[in-house]
């Protein structure tokens, strides 16, 4: 009866921190198909042996270890871009591919689902010194030239005004902040826009869901990174989905590396 329980426990551990590795998979691979197979041989290898699971750990860093198993195993290669695939999705793919080995990985870990070296490290079975220095590389890779003109979508001024700091201290260009569906759509029309970070909820009882939509239909490339206290809520499974997603309260160095990222693997961002 203990051990049935223990795995009753495991069960609900894991699909509480699968959403996430489903994200960081797709991010990881370049689409949602290629990161949805890695999840679920995951899932695989923890059912015929469920001591793969590293207790001593947290249980994230410890699912995304098992991953990571896998991913080693197979190479981590990032095969040709299918010729269906979303527009964003083909670029990420092709542009990842193009970074040091290993870089892509520390990076998303990193900047995607929030680790620290120490969490890094024992996801990728390297150590602390090697773990930063990956990181370092890949953030440099990522970032070095990359220049945008970012639409804002949130209604608390206070937070717009934040967020307006970081990007244009990151030399983009805030292109306006918009408080409403209809406000984000037609800023969007009317300036050439890189990237958009949108809220959820916004002033009139709108989503900024429905704003990216409308965008998103306009220019399916356009990336979009969403802000949201509920990220679990827009990791359902179904498509689309998004890559990009900051949880509030957010850290500056969350919006920096999301914003670097994005457009780094935009069709759309400019080189400095």
């Amino acid at each position: 009866m203990p051990q049935a329980q223990t795995a009753t426990d495991l069960s609900s551990t894991i699909a509480a921190e699968l959403p996430y590795l489903r994200r960081y998979a797709r991010a990881l691979t370049g689409t949602q198909a290629r990161g949805d197979g890695y999840a679920a041989a995951t899932l695989e290898a923890l059912i015929a042996d469920r001591e793969a699971f590293d207790v001593s750990l947290a249980p994230r860093v410890a699912l995304f270890k098992v991953f990571h198993t896998i991913w080693s195993t197979s190479g981590g290669a990032i095969e040709e871009p299918a010729e269906d695939i979303d527009p964003l999705e083909r670029v990420a793919q092709q542009r990842l591919a193009d970074l040091t080995p290993h870089t892509r990985e520390a990076v998303l870990l990193s900047a995607l689902e929030g680790f620290g070296t120490p969490e890094i490290s024992a996801v990728m079975n390297v150590s602390e010194a090697e773990a930063d220095n990956l990181v370092r590389i890949g953030e440099e890779e990522v970032k070095s030239r990359l220049t945008g003109r970012i639409l804002i979508i949130e209604d608390e001024p206070i937070i717009a005004m934040d967020i307006r700091s970081i990007v244009t201290a990151m030399d983009h260009a805030c292109v306006g902040i918009a408080r409403t569906r209809d406000e984000a759509v037609r800023m969007y029309a009317e300036n050439e826009v890189d990237l958009v970070l949108a809220d959820i909820q916004l002033a009139d009882g709108s989503s900024g869901i429905d704003a990216a939509h409308d965008i998103l239909s306009v220019n399916s490339a356009t990336p979009i990174i969403f802000i949201t206290a509920f990220p679990e809520r827009l990791l359902t499974g179904e498509r689309p989905e998004p890559t990009f997603l900051i949880s509030k309260p957010f850290k500056e160095e969350q919006v920096r590396a999301a914003v670097s990222q994005a457009l780094f693997f935009s069709s759309t961002a400019r080189m400095s």
